[in-house]
């Protein structure tokens, strides 16, 4: 009875396998075909000379990256890709835990450029990439980057310690957000040739540079409204550059238009008839945007005063004459640009600024969303209106 019972048991396994194996078994062709799928809207195509499938891991041999319709180009070619954790999702969706990329070590006469640690985590490659909305993009948990070093003549010249991109999915699945960060970021610009670009370097005290990128926000895919709330580069003893904007109306649509648009002229570099075409066509895709705010502000950290000095020095005077003689051309400039009444803040915001060097912002906040082409219009036809019409102020040291 016993021996009856495990006979049984072990024939039920069998068949289950039996079964099972055939429907579970990951297709790796289907995989890459899906993913090409994906990447086809921006023009660029992989192909592997081998496919490999393991249980739940795909390894791509003989990988090369190109551009379709662009003749003549090199393709990029790695040895190999290895997706590990992939598992097929419903409707024919594939999720991949990660995706590992070689070590990139590359050696050109006197230069040499080498990347660590390059991996993509959690991949969600659509089933079906003309879905609509969310369920037709490409995504990833994690995007990361291990050092990189750039070497001329055998000294470093360029190199970042680590870069990490994140993007979530709202509990809704309508909002896509991202963040980014690099660290570590270090370029010696020392070894300049140009006499009077090192002159420059040197007197601004740009021979090293050292600093961090940040980058955070957000995107509403069916909506069409991208925030990006921040947008910063800060380099030590010069200073912290930071950007934030956000518009509306930069739907999936749009997205894949303007890709399509991008597609074609990248397509005919040399026709210049299809050339223009596409750039009128990108114009007219672009009208569908509208500015909902902005905002660029400079918190000095020593560059201003250097800038000052150096510029004072190439007209023979010190540094704090040529303060002055800014103070005194920036009415007249403003003057010319026509800004009605901003030109006083400006002016104002530009004196403080000079005076005691911390911080310049401009911003735009209008009341409304207002559309890029009556922006475009208002600077060509009436430039005075434009600070009323999308909100514009300077303001300094706050």
């Amino acid at each position: 009875m016993t021996l009856s019972r495990s006979t049984r048991i072990l024939l039920a396994s069998a068949a289950l396998c039996a079964f099972t194996g055939p429907a579970f078994a990951l297709d790796g062709q289907d995989l890459l075909k899906k993913i090409n799928a994906s990447f086809a809207s921006g023009g660029t195509t992989i192909t592997a000379d081998n496919v490999e499938v393991s249980g739940s891991d795909v390894l791509l041999k003989g990988v090369k990256f190109g551009a379709e319709g662009q003749p003549g180009e090199k393709p990029l070619a790695v040895e190999q890709l290895t997706l590990e954790g992939v598992s097929e999702e419903e409707g024919g969706a594939y999720y991949i835990e990660r995706v590992t990329f070689p070590e990139v070590n590359v050696t050109e006469e006197k230069s040499s450029f080498k990347v660590q640690d390059l991996y993509l985590a959690g991949v969600y490659v659509p089933g079906d990439a003309n879905a609509e909305g969310i369920d037709s993009l490409m995504f990833y948990e994690e995007a990361h980057s291990g050092p990189v070093e750039v070497t001329v003549d055998g000294k470093p010249v360029f190199s970042m310690a680590e870069a990490v991109g994140t993007m979530g999915l709202s509990d809704d699945e309508t909002t896509i957000t991202f963040e980014g960060t690099v660290t570590g970021v270090k370029a010696d610009l020392s070894t300049v040739e140009d006499p009077k670009a090192k002159e420059s370097i040197e007197a601004l005290g740009l021979t090293s540079l050292d600093g961090d990128m940040n980058m955070s926000g957000s995107w509403e895919v069916e909506s069409g409204t991208i925030d990006i709330e921040d947008y910063s580069i800060d380099f030590a003893n010069v200073g912290k550059l930071s950007m934030a904007f956000s518009m509306s109306g930069y739907t999936l649509d749009l997205v894949k238009q303007m890709q399509e648009q991008a597609r074609m002229m990248q397509a005919q570099p040399q026709n210049e008839q299809a050339q223009q075409a596409a750039g009128l066509a990108m114009l007219g895709l672009v009208q569908q945007l509208s500015l909902v705010d902005a905002q660029v502000r400079f918190e000095d950290a020593g560059i201003t005063k250097r800038g000052l000095d150096y510029a004072g020095k190439s007209q023979g005077a010190d540094g704090a004459t040529m303060a002055q003689m800014v103070k005194g051309m920036v009415p007249i400039l403003l003057a010319q640009a026509k800004l009605g009444a901003l030109q006083n803040e400006v002016s104002a915001a530009v004196n403080s600024y000079i005076d005691n060097p911390k911080a310049l912002t401009i911003a735009a906040a209008p009341a409304n969303p207002v559309a890029f082409p009556m922006i475009m219009g208002a600077a060509m036809g009436a430039p005075e209106t434009i600070p009323g019409l999308i909100g514009l102020k300077v303001t300094a040291n706050d």
